[in-house]
């Protein structure tokens, strides 16, 4: 097995996806709206991906948060609200929101795990600043960790109680950038003990099952690298000070804030101590580059796969009933 999860190019997987995918064995996959058409489709490609890989409980990523960020909706699938509303209700009723929450996490847990997807890209751990880039700002739980967190551990109860995995993200914290790093890389000159308070939401989920790293330089920490590449951060930070020991992947290495080739690129958060590489674009000359540049995946990486892994199970609950409480929980920011 690689250290690696790949994207697919399309609804179904190419003759050339299929024999790559079986020579080089990658760690799990992640789709994007351009593999989803319908729940028949999505569950045979998602069974297929299963039968290929041999695990019944293989990583089948999605970034499915809610609002802007969501491979699954309409008409086919319900939308579902996006951070920034269970922050308004929180503002209102703490309690309500945390209920409110936990129901639409169990709810969108239900709707991923019906077509075979296994792991959810959230929750969304970044403090909100006032200046926040918007590509995070939009999507935020809050501007004070103590209620990111309440809300953080809400979205992954109530995705574990689906049977489904939840991922926190982006670590060691991507508030205080005021770019996207889609496109640029951010610097943040932001001192130790303002850094802390982005690690605090963190630190209350360092027991999640599995962690995403940002592509931000933290001059206070290293001032040379990104977050994802940068063995101080992901040692002294991430592992250190917030004790995180989940699994713990990077953020697509595809995006801007990076630099070099899509090999190199992966290597390099390998050696810095990410136990997975996220590659999202399904382009066939760079998941070669990359197999042939990565080593196999360590024992200690698999056995965090392993562990996030065996929690996924058939889920619980009654998805109709979800909604309409997390609905009516939410109605009361306007009442």
């Amino acid at each position: 097995m690689i250290p690696v999860i790949f994207g697919l190019s399309g609804p179904v997987l190419t003759p050339d996806e299929r024999a790559f995918f079986a020579s080089v064995e990658p760690a799990g996959y992640i789709l994007f709206k351009r593999n989803i058409v319908d729940r028949a489709q999505v569950r045979a490609l998602t069974d297929d991906l299963r039968a290929l890989a041999g695990r019944d409980n293989l990583a089948i990523l999605i970034d499915q948060e809610g609002g802007r960020v969501a491979r699954m909706g309409p008409p086919e699938w319900p939308a579902f609200p996006a951070g920034p509303v269970f922050a308004k209700l929180y503002e209102k009723a703490p309690m309500s929101a945390i209920q409110a929450m936990r129901a639409n996490g169990q709810a969108l847990g239900l709707m991923l795990r019906e077509v075979g997807i296994t792991v959810d890209c959230a929750p969304l751990l970044d403090v909100a600043q006032a200046d926040t880039t918007e590509a995070i700002a939009c999507r935020a739980y809050g501007t004070e960790p103590m209620q990111v967190a309440a809300l953080g551990r809400a979205m992954l109860e109530g995705l574990a109680a689906a049977g489904m995995v939840g991922v926190v993200k982006h670590m060691p914290g991507h508030g205080r950038a005021l770019v996207d790093s889609h496109h640029l890389l951010p610097t943040v000159t932001a001192d130790e003990a303002a850094l802390a308070v982005d690690l605090e939401p963190f630190i209350t989920l360092s027991d999640a099952p599995m962690g995403m790293t940002s592509h931000i330089v933290f001059e206070a920490w290293d001032a040379e690298r990104p977050a994802t590449l940068s063995p101080t951060v992901i040692e002294r930070i991430i592992r250190g000070r917030i004790g995180f020991d989940g699994l713990l992947m990077t953020d697509d290495i595809d995006m801007k804030a990076l630099s070099g080739t899509a090999g190199e690129k992966a290597a390099g958060a390998l050696t810095a101590g990410c136990d997975l590489v996220l590659d999202c674009w399904a382009r066939m000359d760079e998941m070669v580059e990359i197999a042939g540049r990565v080593p196999p995946i360590t024992e200690a990486a698999r056995a965090r796969l392993d562990r996030a892994m065996a929690s996924v199970g058939a889920g619980e609950g009654d998805f109709a009933e979800l909604i309409a409480r997390r609905d009516a929980l939410l109605a009361l920011a306007t009442a």
